[in-house]
């Protein structure tokens, strides 16, 4: 791969293994990148080595073999602050990632280690605060938040130091449903407004095809597939062996075109495109009628 290839990644990780001292093989020569701009999901059931890799792609362990590339420079070259100016992680956990006494305390903590002003560690905590719709939770304990609200302060704390790249583990994880879509969509305007390079770690498949430009399939510490979500949740035989699911509603589609012999044309992935395929079985006279019906309504 040439230089100006290399480049066109955030991030490019070739060929990367990761043994713990216990002898726990978690990575296993694994190949995996994302562009700038893009919005990529690594989907794995527990024990695949997720956490792993979003480790080594953030510089918290050092892999054992192959290496990391940070827009085309190697991480092993780059100092720390150098490094966490350009990448963020959020881990699954909030409660080991907040430690201030207040919200804004938390989110102020990366931005003063950085040697930044009071005036700019002011700018970029309100920033990251409004960014993640927290900005009312300035002044409030920690103690004092909810999980949900503990989860974007996370966010906003990672945010306020300005990475390229935005790394999150389980972002999802022990949100109500309100709670998932709101993060999911916050991370979506988060990649598509402000062009962070977003990488999530997730084993809950529903939302992805909304969100995701790309998912990498991981399991036993390889990469099994990755490619657009319509390639992923179409190999059957992948999923099944990654101990994955399809989503929901590709799930009922799918029991209704194999069990009931309903003629649906591919395998849609969301409601929207569900919808369309129903309607497509619909006849068309009667869909004239209910259309007039609705005009005289």
């Amino acid at each position: 791969m040439s230089d100006n290839e290399e480049n066109k990644y955030a991030i490019n990780a070739k060929g990367v293994s990761f043994r713990y001292q216990e002898g726990t093989l978690a990575l296993n020569d694994v190949t995996f990148h994302a562009r700038h701009g893009e919005f990529v999901a690594l989907l794995a059931s527990n024990g695949s080595g997720k956490t792993t890799l979003l480790k080594a792609l953030a510089g918290l362990i050092k892999p054992q073999y192959g290496k990391i590339l940070i827009d085309g420079d190697d991480i092993n070259s780059m100092s720390s602050k150098e490094l966490y100016s350009k990448t963020g992680i959020v881990i699954q956990n909030p409660d080991d990632q907040l430690f201030g006494a207040t919200v804004r305390e938390d989110v102020a903590f990366g931005p003063r280690n950085m040697d930044l002003s009071e005036d700019e560690v002011e700018t970029r905590v309100k920033e990251a605060l409004e960014g993640v719709g927290a900005g009312r939770l300035g002044k409030r304990a920690i103690q004092h938040l909810s999980f949900g609200e503990k989860k974007k302060v996370a966010v906003a704390g990672v945010l306020a130091m300005r990475p390229n790249i935005l790394i999150l583990d389980e972002p999802t994880a022990g949100l109500d449903p309100a709670g998932e879509a709101s993060m999911m969509r916050l991370l979506s305007r988060l990649n598509r407004e402000c062009r962070v390079t977003v990488i999530l770690a997730t084993h809950s498949v529903d939302m992805l095809p909304l969100f995701a430009d790309r998912i990498f399939v991981l399991s036993e510490g390889r990469v099994l597939k990755s490619g657009p979500a319509a390639d992923i949740f179409t190999d059957h035989e992948m999923i099944e062996q990654a101990k994955l699911r399809l989503p929901y509603i590709s799930s009922l589609l799918h029991e209704m075109k194999r069990l009931d012999g309903v003629p649906i044309n591919g395998l849609p992935l969301t409601i929207g495109e569900a919808r369309k395929r129903m309607l497509e079985l619909i006849p068309e006279d009667i869909l004239i009628k209910q259309l007039d019906k609705k005009s005289h309504e």
